[in-house]
Order: structure tokens, then sequence, then C-alpha cells
């Protein structure tokens, strides 16, 4: 089928070179700043549900707005 998805930079420093670890699925090491990590998912959210912006504005592609 696919293969499994893979981080493109290291959370906490950004560097690129990662290595699968060998602690289980989703789990990853960065050569630069030596730390490990673990990606998971958490599962999908349901269709229709927006998130509103913690300073309660609206986004301008959600409309909320008078258009010039």
């Amino acid at each position: 089928m696919s293969e499994r998805a893979a981080p493109f930079y290291c959370p906490y420093c950004g560097d690129e070179d990662l290595r699968p670890s060998e602690q289980g699925h989703g789990a990853w090491e960065c050569a630069a700043c030596n730390r490990a990590f673990q990606l998971k998912f958490l599962g999908l959210l349901a269709q229709g549900v927006h998130r509103t912006p913690r300073n309660g504005n609206v986004r301008p592609d959600e409309g909320g707005g008078d258009e010039i």
C-alpha cells in the first residue's frame, strides 16, 4: 500500500538528519541535537469542525467581513 509518513525536520532543532529509532513505530532520532521523539496519529477530526482563533477574529477565508 503506502509507506509510513516521515517527519521532514526535528521539532526541537529543525535539522533534517533524522533516522528511525529502534524504540518502535513512530520513533525518530535526531543526529544533530541527539534527541529522540515519537510521532503519533490521534485520529480524524469531524467534518465541518472549524476552530476559532484565540483572539476571536474570523479568518479571511471563513467570511464574516465586508469584502472590498
